[in-house]
């Protein structure tokens, strides 16, 4: 795919991969947009990448993508490319009490705003001579992460609704792309921090995760698999259960139920 040129709105973009992917889309010479709920990050984004376009929009709320999809389609036309990048990521602990709303959070950002986005911006994207829609998913898409049941359902069910979009839009001249991505030192991880068993170690920077996804974009490379997980994702097809084992030593005392 040509990736100069066109006109991409990214959501979740004032950090992480969303911000990486920005930056790297802007210098390529497109017009870039990004959303993003808090204000102040969009402005200091702005500052530090002045070409960019921000809009304050939230993506777990059906009446802000609307109000989004006015706006862009007004101002940018010729949209072409929709990068579903924002993304929430808690530790859940079921023996605890959760407000039922706010338990299901990450459905709401991670699962449903993507197909919210797909849904209300698929007319314009259409009209584009070229079109790509990008999901970001997580390598947690293939496995269970025990410590962020809810998380690791929003991302499996995110592949899923990827592959079968894939498949709808197959004689469209829409792409359908996800990149699978790995652990990465962004803010999504920083919660993680003191939990027993986790570790970054390992961990690959967003910029080159982001830079896999962009030469797996160039190449028409449906699934991208930046780093570790080129070699994790048979890994986990071959030995689901020692996998699983694996990921349940994080956050094991609490999920016990056992700490306080």
């Amino acid at each position: 795919m040509e990736l100069q040129h066109n006109t991409i709105l990214i959501t979740g973009g004032t950090s992480g991969f969303g911000f990486e992917f920005a930056s790297r889309l802007l210098a390529l010479g497109n017009t870039v947009i990004i959303t993003g709920r808090n204000i102040q990050k969009l402005q200091e984004t702005k500052q530090q990448l002045p070409a960019i376009h921000t809009i304050q929009s939230d993506v777990s709320k059906a009446e802000d993508i609307i109000s989004l999809f006015e706006q862009v389609s007004s101002e940018f036309p010729r949209l072409n490319i929709l990068i579903n990048n924002a993304g929430e990521m808690r530790p859940i602990i079921v023996h605890k009490d959760h407000g039922l709303e706010d338990l299901t959070r990450e459905i709401s950002i991670n699962l449903m705003g993507p197909i919210r986005m797909v849904q209300q911006f698929l007319p314009l994207l259409k009209k584009q001579q070229n079109a790509a829609i990008l999901n970001v998913t997580s390598g947690i898409a293939l496995m269970a992460f025990p410590l962020t049941p809810i998380y690791s359902a929003s991302k499996s069910g995110l592949r899923a609704f990827t592959q079968s979009l894939r498949v709808q839009l197959k004689h469209t001249g829409i792409k359908v792309f996800e990149l699978v991505a790995p652990g990465s030192p962004t803010p999504l991880n920083e919660k993680f921090k003191g939990v027993d068993g986790f570790s970054n170690n390992g961990f690959l920077p967003a910029e080159k995760i982001v830079a896999e996804a962009i030469a797996g974009l160039k190449s028409n490379k449906y699934e991208i698999y930046p780093g570790p997980l080129k070699v994790l994702r048979f890994l986990i097809r071959l030995f689901p259960g020692t996998i699983l084992r694996f990921a349940s030593r994080i956050g094991a005392k609490a999920m016990e139920g056992t700490s306080k």
